[in-house]
């Protein structure tokens, strides 16, 4: 290349920096990109689908905030410029106001709602007020009078507007520097002085288009379509994985009845939802529960060990069960067609610890299905099971009670089991009747909600260690749980005593799920590789999707290993390896092994990592409806999925009045047409304009 070509290049590269670098400034120049926005997307299943969504270019809408419920007719009548998105403040983020919104979304484009830090001091429940209403096992053929919560509204305070459909982008804003910007622009720009706002006004764009319409049988069926090398999806299933362990191992890899043994499973919930993608703090609805659970877990671990029960106890923690039951109701399939470590023959009864956290004047409920307990074998085996409860409860801070006896069951993965066959069972709650969480399945069910708090100026660490009231009374409950279980297990009465919950390790527990995952006690109970998933905030309980194990479940299995397992004193490949040193074969059918990262010692920033052997194990929780039986419009089995999206973002700027823009659209015109006709006259007489004169033939030098 010669000397001009390459002058040349380097002129076009620098001409193309600049213009990059131009462009950048002018974005943002115009536009002030909003971070921390949390959308509201769409769901769907075998009927109809849920949730929110924008046009594929995002929907802009003049900002206007709403003061109060009154103040909507600017918005749905009177306001000159629309369409309008509209600014929420959380106190009016009500049914009332969303479903006017929703019924005038010709003029609406969007809404934005500001998640105050504080809680609010009414009640807000997205969810319906009969949660799981059809997947349960109160149907029309098991009881008529039980279904559709005739007898039981479990969730009054339920305004369904989860599960409404809303054509507009709906997104939740942390109360930051963000809605400060928005609220400025609005007060500055669009705020009614009586005369009506003036050009330039305050919009905003929000992004969130979904790809998936109508149901799961319709995505489903355009994720088959395959026009492409790389067809595009539109929809995935929800799904996760369940989390189990056993007090004694269980062969994982024979499936199926195991013969002489007799198993009592312990089960809690770890999902939860809102209205908002990825914010479900979930603190009474799930975490309450599970966290007793390994609390128990863990207090059962040396009694176990020691003087091993007749029966087995099975700890279950399912997923899913907000979206109809998704990991209980897999797992009862997969114990039903034996492709599960034990079989429906080998379950002798179902303990669940449900809502725990709220509990009101010292009580309990210890809630049983009326309809199974008709047959006598059934009711025998509730009544010994609620016996050991209340034997177990004596001498703690609680009372345990039973509700009225033709009260059938609150939502409860232990409804998929008596869809099977009449186990016997009990679901213990903090409520008698209907739910005592206010905030059930909302972004307000969170620590502060569960009293989660500390003495201000605390550090961090100081934070994880403090042992909260909160905390104390879980750990009461998990005692509970504990000998009742040892008891129903057939376990030793002398080893009773020994059983007690701890403390520390609830209130830990409570601070890593509810107030920052990202703490020294989860660090080191993980494997280096799952750093990551820990954030310096509460835990998400939104299942997701099934193709990777969420936050909770990935926090839960390490958790539980830890709990119940023991430290090996072998090498990092063979714990990797599934073995305990390299001829051995066997132990991966009965245990699983987990190298975690530990501690830290003083002084130093190397981990002493170490191996965990436990008998913790992931099993699918993803409906039967999709796999194996690809029946998309089931009515046993939840459907739900969850739309694809390609962005989600939002930006606020000034725009102008129409008749600017028309004026600015007319002059560009004019300019081009001016340029064009000028271009054509130069090139028409290039030859008379840029002509240079002849020099003579005869010219001589």
């Amino acid at each position: 290349m010669d000397f001009p070509s390459i002058k040349w290049t380097i002129n076009l590269l620098v001409c193309c920096l600049f213009v990059g670098v131009g462009c950048n400034s002018v974005d943002k120049k115009i536009y002030v990109h909003l971070n921390y926005t949390v959308p509201c997307v769409r769901l769907l299943n075998a009927s109809h689908q849920i949730g929110c969504q924008s046009s594929m270019s995002g929907d802009v809408g003049v900002l206007h905030v709403l003061e109060s419920e009154e103040n909507l007719d600017w918005v749905l009548n009177t306001g000159p410029n629309p369409p309008y998105t509209v600014i929420l403040e959380s106190h009016l983020f009500t049914r009332s106001i969303m479903m006017k919104l929703k019924n005038g979304a010709r003029r609406v484009s969007g809404v934005a709602v500001v998640a105050l830090k504080a809680n609010p001091a009414g009640p807000f429940s997205p969810h319906t007020t009969c949660p799981n209403e059809n997947t349960g096992v109160y149907t029309e053929k098991y009881d008529p009078a039980m279904a559709h919560c005739n007898v039981t509204m479990w969730n009054p305070e339920g305004n369904g507007l989860s599960y409404e459909e809303f054509d507009f982008p709906i997104f939740s804003l942390k109360d930051d520097n963000d809605t400060q910007v928005i609220r400025q622009c609005y007060f500055d720009h669009n705020r009614f002085n009586g005369s009506g706002p003036q050009y330039p006004l305050c919009a905003m764009q929000l992004y969130s288009h979904m790809s998936a319409v109508t149901d799961t049988a319709t995505c489903m069926r355009r994720n088959d379509i395959n026009f492409s090398i790389s067809p595009e999806m539109v929809c995935d299933p929800l799904g996760d994985y369940n989390v189990w362990a056993a007090t004694k191992p269980l062969n994982n890899t024979a499936k199926g009845h195991k013969m002489g043994e007799s198993v009592v499973i312990a089960a809690a919930r770890l999902d939860s939802r809102s209205f908002f993608f990825e914010i479900a703090p979930g603190a009474d609805s799930g975490a309450s529960g599970f966290i007793t659970l390994l609390a128990a877990a863990h207090a059962l671990r040396n009694a176990t060990q020691n003087a091993q029960p007749n029966r087995t106890i099975l700890y279950t923690f399912f997923q899913g069960e907000t979206f109809d039951y998704i990991g209980s109701s897999r797992m009862v399939y997969d114990m039903d067609n034996k492709h599960f470590a034990v079989d429906l023959d080998n379950v002798h009864s179902v303990l669940e610890i449900g809502q725990v956290g709220l509990r009101a004047d010292s009580k309990l409920w210890l809630h049983s299905d009326p309809v199974s307990r008709r047959n006598s074998s059934v009711n025998e085996e509730v009544r010994k099971l609620i016996d050991n409860l209340q034997s177990s409860a004596t001498g703690l801070d609680f009372t345990v009670q039973e509700p009225n006896a033709s009260q059938p069951l609150p939502p409860s993965s232990f409804q998929r089991f008596l869809r099977a066959r009449p186990i016997p069972g009990v679901v213990i709650e903090d409520h008698q009747s209907s739910f005592s969480n206010r905030f059930y399945e909302s972004m307000y069910d969170n620590a502060e909600y569960l009293k989660v708090t500390y003495p201000p100026n605390m550090t961090p660490e100081e934070q994880l260690e403090f042992v909260t009231d909160t905390a104390k009374a879980l750990t009461e409950v998990a005692t509970m749980v504990a000998r009742a279980l040892y008891k129903q297990a057939g376990g030793a009465e002398e080893q009773l005593p020994n059983i007690n919950a701890d403390p520390q390790i609830v209130t830990q527990m409570l601070y890593g799920f509810l107030v920052r995952s990202n703490n020294s006690w989860f660090q080191q109970l993980i494997p280096s590789d799952f750093i990551s998933h820990l954030k310096d905030s509460p835990t998400n309980f939104y299942i997701g999707v099934h193709q990777q194990s969420s936050e909770p479940t990935l926090l839960v299995q390490h958790l539980l290993a830890n709990l119940t397992g023991s430290t090996m004193n072998i090498t990092q490949e063979n714990c990797q390896n599934q073995r305990e040193d390299e001829n051995d074969k066997e132990s991966k059918h009965l245990y699983s092994y987990m190298w975690v990262q530990g501690a830290a010692p003083t002084n130093s920033t190397k981990r002493e990592g170490y191996c965990v052997r436990s008998t913790v194990r992931l099993s699918k929780a993803l409906s039967p409806a999709f796999d194996p039986l690809r029946d998309f419009t089931s009515k046993d089995y939840s459907t739900w999925t969850e739309s694809r999206w390609k962005t989600i973002k939002g930006r606020i700027f000034l725009v102008a009045s129409h008749e600017l823009e028309m004026l600015t659209l007319g002059v560009g015109f004019g300019v081009l047409l001016t340029s064009l006709l000028l271009t054509y006259f130069v090139s028409s007489k290039a030859d008379i304009l840029f002509s240079s004169g002849r020099e003579p033939t005869n010219a001589t030098y």
